[in-house]
């Protein structure tokens, strides 16, 4: 189920990285709200990309990733992070820049 998926079309407007190490609850369970929260709002217009850094630790460098699970939304620009297993499904669209914070 992990491992390097691409979901959506290949014009997808949110290019989406899921930082992973391995199959632990936390990376399955980050993986799972993901899907169901850019299926519910961003359907067809996004793009995920799970990078599992047990298998490819360098590309940590790259995001400069402290901590997992991480979500870094590459485009649209700027480039967005979000640390944990992404269950505060609110958090996660402000994060995303899908909706605006609520005062």
């Amino acid at each position: 189920m992990m491992g390097t998926k691409r979901e959506a079309s290949p014009k997808a407007e949110y290019e989406l990285r899921l930082y992973v190490a391995g199959q632990t609850p936390r990376s399955v369970q980050a993986f799972a709200n993901l899907k169901k929260i850019c299926e519910a709002h961003l359907a067809g217009r996004y793009r995920i990309e799970v990078i599992d850094l047990l298998e490819n630790p360098q590309l940590a460098k790259g995001d400069q990733i402290l901590a997992i699970p991480t979500l870094v939304r590459t485009l649209p620009s700027p480039i967005r992070k979000i640390i944990g297993d992404l269950s505060d499904k609110e958090r996660v669209l402000v994060g995303l820049d899908v909706r605006a914070a609520v005062s």
